[in-house]
């Protein structure tokens, strides 16, 4: 079975990344089609950029990047959960994709964006600049929530979008599997 990471990119402090990846992390699981392991940037807490060689050369020095490195290496498929910050995808998962190359390459990538009016999508499409310079392979499904802020329960902290996103979840889950399956002679 593929191992999925789903990665919630948000660090900032009263972010709301986290409720949406439970949400979408409970779709998966439905799904079935997964190892899932969920990362979050914020617990992952990685400096800014600081390994003094290339990531090319795989030559890490800091026992974050090499954790880093293993936990990255070790997955058949991302989900980024971010949210947009004017226009752009959070600075915290362009460092966390930078510190690395080699253990990107060959793997399907989908994004789980929320937002205002936009949904995420123009971050993502900011990300997906990223994503293929790491020979990471973007899919088109994906799940855009806009005015994500509704879908909360205030009490609860609950994030649930409802069924329309629940089926787009589901049909960019079946996607990255075949990608997945598809991609693995190009990462053996």
């Amino acid at each position: 079975m593929p191992k999925l990471h789903v990665i919630v990119a948000s660090t900032r402090e009263g972010r709301k990344g986290p409720a949406v990846a439970d949400w979408f992390v409970e779709r998966a699981r439905e799904h079935g089609g997964f190892e899932l392991r969920v990362i979050d940037l914020a617990e992952v807490n990685l400096p800014l950029l600081d390994e003094p060689a290339h990531p090319r050369l795989r030559t890490y020095t800091h026992e974050h990047t090499k954790a880093w490195s293993a936990a990255i290496d070790e997955a058949d498929a991302f989900v980024f959960v971010t949210p947009e910050y004017d226009y752009g995808p959070p600075a915290s998962l362009i460092n966390a994709m930078q510190y690395l190359l080699h253990e990107w390459s060959y793997k399907p990538v989908a994004f789980v964006s929320y937002g205002g009016v936009s949904g995420g999508t123009r971050g993502v499409q900011v990300t997906k600049l990223t994503v293929t310079a790491l020979r990471m392979v973007p899919i088109v499904e994906a799940v855009a929530i806009p005015f994500f802020a509704q879908y909360l329960d205030s009490e609860t902290g609950r994030f649930d979008p409802g069924e329309v996103q629940a089926k787009a979840a589901t049909a960019m889950l079946d996607e990255l599997a075949r990608l997945a399956a598809a991609l693995a002679p190009l990462r053996a």
